[in-house]
């Protein structure tokens, strides 16, 4: 192992953490009597980090998202996320931004600081994505300014502006890479521009699907950037470009959810805190998807009734929106499906993917039933997602029959299955658009950006989630939540400007329930 040893770097330290190349990672550690000197790589490596491997946190932080988008339930308390109540944001991941310049200013040739600068901008563009999406309007122009620009309480930008700032720094950022050269100090892909590149792209279209309902606006070109990208610039090509982090057997780099090997001084119970959703399995068992059984172990109490492991019926799925209570006697007589046992026993079970080769195919298809492209039909770039999430699953999951209940995915299956009865696009235009969405769910189960399910539903109305009047914890019950508040330490520190942006919004109310400008 190569150690590195660093300092704490402008305000924040620089995550613990360096990678030995593409998809890999390993400790930092921190000499605090050994003076050493701060590099671009270092810099990027904990930025990079950041909005991966802190993104996809580990053990029940790892599982929390996945809770409001539906997926699963959780046996170990009643959560909120499970019951739709929101509490507040935190703009924490902004601060890591600062990091940006020092990284472009000790680039050491001219190519070197084009690829940290163009990383910068899509590190920018990637974090104010995400803070915008959860609340709304938020500092920008004046963010992260500082001390060193007398700028303590920025002041808000407009959700709209927010979102040109995206898509131009994600322009420049393609433009950056397409100049720069090859850099160090990246654990997913690298260094290797042509992929930021691609990744880059692919994401800005990712911005622009979410823009959907502003097309008529002349300052955003929503439909005129699109259809530019994909005619002009590269994109994923395949599942190897996914924005993931892989996991190996290394003490601190296990896969989120698995055992931690004996003598790590760490350990978590996982047994009896997971049960599959009908969400999930419904559309599995209704389309007979056998991601099912790479996904999910059957229930006990159906094998020992006679059903196999092959049988979809042996995988009774929960209802999330059910009382806890009703939940935990169901825990209890162990009629669920619960995960499959992969994804506790392997320490490599799969990379964990922000953004992945089937998002864009997805996105892809979606625009073409929008009209947004041409050329390729939506039921190729509809296809290709479907079979890039299966070819994935399979790949990743040993040929034992625990892990696939003797199901298995082969070549002739995979390329089948998405010109299938009742899988291949058909119906109006809204229900193709379901028809893509349920499938971007299917195969972002443990996978995709925090909470990304949850805002596809929340942007498409897909898939439908249960709403339950009884246990939503979400006021009124009668209603999801559609957002987060502002963090609470903007109300302490930089209340007047949070303030005008909440007036300006909501009327005054900063409440779970506002429709931001994005919704509109």
């Amino acid at each position: 192992m190569k150690t590195i040893v660093l300092k704490y770097i402008a305000i924040l330290p620089v995550l613990v953490l360096m990678n030995t190349g593409c998809q890999k990672f390993e400790e930092i550690n921190s000499n605090p009597d050994r003076t050493t000197e701060v590099s671009s790589s270092i810099l990027a490596t904990g930025m990079i980090l950041s909005i991966t491997k802190n993104e996809i946190s580990s053990q029940k932080a790892f599982m929390q998202p996945f809770l409001l988008g539906k997926y699963i339930t959780w046996g170990e308390g009643q959560e909120n996320t499970q019951y739709n109540k929101l509490g507040r944001a935190d703009f924490g991941r902004l601060t890591v931004l600062r990091n940006i310049p020092p990284m472009e200013k000790y680039a050491t040739t001219e190519g070197l600081k084009k690829s940290y600068q163009a990383l910068g901008h899509f590190i920018r563009a990637w974090q104010f994505f995400q803070a915008s999406m959860q609340v709304g309007d938020i500092p920008y122009t004046d963010a992260i300014k500082g001390e060193s620009e007398k700028v303590l309480q920025p002041k808000y930008d407009t959700q709209k502006i927010v979102f040109l700032g995206i898509l131009n720094e994600l322009d420049q950022a393609n433009q950056l890479f397409s100049e720069g050269t090859n850099f160090d100090g990246d654990p997913i892909y690298g260094g290797k521009v042509d992929n930021w590149r691609r990744l880059t792209n692919s994401f800005e279209l990712h911005v622009l699907i979410n823009l959907y309902k502003k097309t008529a606006d002349a300052d955003l070109k929503v439909v005129e950037r699109f259809k530019d990208i994909v005619a002009n610039r590269p994109l994923m090509r395949d599942a190897k470009d996914n924005f993931a982090l892989a996991y190996n057997n290394v003490a601190g780099q296990n896969y989120p959810w698995s055992d931690v090997p004996a003598g790590s001084g760490n350990s978590f119970v996982k047994s009896n805190y997971t049960m599959l959703s009908n969400t999930l399995l419904g559309p599995m068992k209704t389309l007979n998807d056998k991601r099912l059984f790479y996904y999910a172990k059957p229930s006990p109490v159906k094998i020992t009734a006679g059903l196999l492991a092959s049988d979809y019926n042996a995988y009774p799925g929960v209802e999330p929106s059910d009382a806890f209570s009703s939940l935990q006697t169901r825990r209890v007589g162990k009629d669920y499906a619960d995960l499959n046992n992969r994804y506790v026993q392997l320490v490599n079970a799969e990379a964990v993917s922000l953004f992945s080769y089937w998002d864009l195919q997805f996105i892809l298809a979606e625009a073409n039933v929008r009209g947004w492209i041409t050329g390729a039909t939506a039921q190729s770039y509809y296809a290709s997602g479907i079979s890039s999430s299966m070819n994935f699953v399979a790949a990743n999951t040993p040929d034992l029959s625990d892990y696939n209940h003797n199901m298995k995915m082969d070549a002739a299956y995979i390329d089948a299955f998405p010109t299938s009865a009742g899988v291949a696009l058909a119906g109006t235009s809204a229900q193709q658009i379901e028809q893509i969405i349920t499938q971007k769910y299917l195969a972002n189960f443990l996978q995709g950006g925090k909470y990304s399910a949850w805002m596809e539903n929340r942007r498409t109305g897909y898939p439908v989630f249960t709403l339950n009047s009884s246990t939503n914890l979400n006021t009124p019950t009668t209603k999801f939540p559609l957002r987060w508040l502002y963090p609470g330490n903007e109300l302490d520190y930089n209340a007047a400007n949070v303030s005008t942006a909440i007036q300006s919004q909501y009327g005054g109310s900063d409440d779970v329930n506002q429709i931001m400008w994005i919704l509109k």
